[in-house]
């Protein structure tokens, strides 16, 4: 007899004839660990330890995207997807549930899509591609809009698939819809700091008059806001670099070619810069303080010359590192070739 059934047949036989006081301690069996831990899952479950969700597979037509998605629905492709789909088919189904929240009054609908456009586009696409028996996998949450954009936000904030420049326009709805203009309220609900939060409100306020200098305006980044900004003061050189945006536009939509973005910052750039006088170049210009988003002093740019660009660190002016790497990007963006 092995060691395991000798010892369940023991523990027979000493529960026979041994009372409760002198009978001795008995293994925990299998089924008493198993109930043990139910018991604890049990437990768990009612003080909020843990949260059981319920996860549904549902039809994606029934499916609409919340009005506040980060992404732009419309700008999916099979391409931007081809990831996913590949994926999907070697799984043989979805792996990780999209965030939903149920719909009321709407006959149409069910669900609308809090996170997971990729995921609604792919299972879509399959199930009108030869894979009719693919579903949507869904978790289904109670929760308001702001909550939503914050779940969203920090569901997408890692992913590389999603542009610079639409979580940017989603941050600048944001801070109107939900946060009244403050941003440093926006940034303490997201836990990112004010200058990381500035940067990609910078990129969504630049003017159309700008931006239609790019055929692919999602290709724009955080850093390349930096130093289009550069170009909208002063007044004269806002106007320069509208008019030489509005010709490299035409100059694309007529070639049906799409310049590199660099390309077409730097085309910008030599449009709004003042023309140089002849002879010898001098130092030019007042000297400007860069000041962060909050007021603090960065640095000041003291003028340049045929050497360089000449500026101070104000180091104990009260500004942040970030604030400062951010106006040092800037300069760079501007001048360095």
């Amino acid at each position: 007899m092995s060691r395991k059934n000798s010892g369940f047949a023991a523990d027979l036989a000493a529960g026979i004839d041994l009372t409760e006081e002198s009978a001795p301690v008995r293994r925990s069996s299998i089924a008493a660990n198993v109930l043990t831990g139910r018991s604890n899952r049990l437990a768990d479950l009612a003080s909020g330890a843990v949260i059981n969700r319920v996860h549904e597979l549902v039809d994606p037509a029934r499916c609409r995207m919340w009005e506040g998605h980060n992404r732009d629905y419309a700008l999916l492709t099979e391409e931007r997807c081809a990831d996913l789909i590949e994926s999907m088919k070697a799984q043989g189904r979805q792996e990780i549930p999209a965030i939903v929240r149920r719909v009321t009054g709407d006959s149409q609908f069910d669900f609308e899509v809090i996170c997971g456009a990729r995921r609604h586009w792919s299972i879509s696409w399959l199930r009108a591609h030869n894979y009719p028996d693919f579903k949507f996998l869904v978790d289904v949450r109670e929760i308001g809009d702001e909550e939503a954009f914050r779940l969203a936000d920090i569901e997408n904030r890692a992913r590389d698939d999603l542009t610079d420049y639409e979580r940017a326009k989603d941050y600048l709805r944001a801070l109107n819809t939900y946060y009244d203009g403050r941003q440093k309220t926006m940034a303490e609900r997201l836990k990112v700091t004010e200058s990381w939060l500035t940067r990609y409100l910078d990129l969504a306020r630049l003017p159309r008059e700008l931006t239609v200098a790019f055929v692919n305006v999602q290709e724009l980044g955080i850093r390349n806001a930096i130093a289009l900004k550069g170009l909208l003061k002063p007044e004269d050189k806002r106007e320069k670099a509208f008019a030489e945006a509005a010709r490299l536009a035409a100059e694309q939509a007529g070639e049906g070619r799409a310049l590199p973005v660099l390309d077409v910052i730097k085309a910008l750039t030599i449009a709004a810069e003042t023309p140089k006088k002849s002879g010898s170049p001098k130092k030019s210009g007042k000297p400007q303080t860069v000041s962060s988003p909050g007021g603090k002093p960065v640095l000041k740019i003291l003028g340049s010359d045929r050497k360089g660009i000449h500026l101070t660190l104000l180091n104990k002016g009260g500004a942040s590192r970030d604030d400062v790497e951010a106006a040092l990007k800037d300069i760079l963006d501007t001048h360095w070739g």
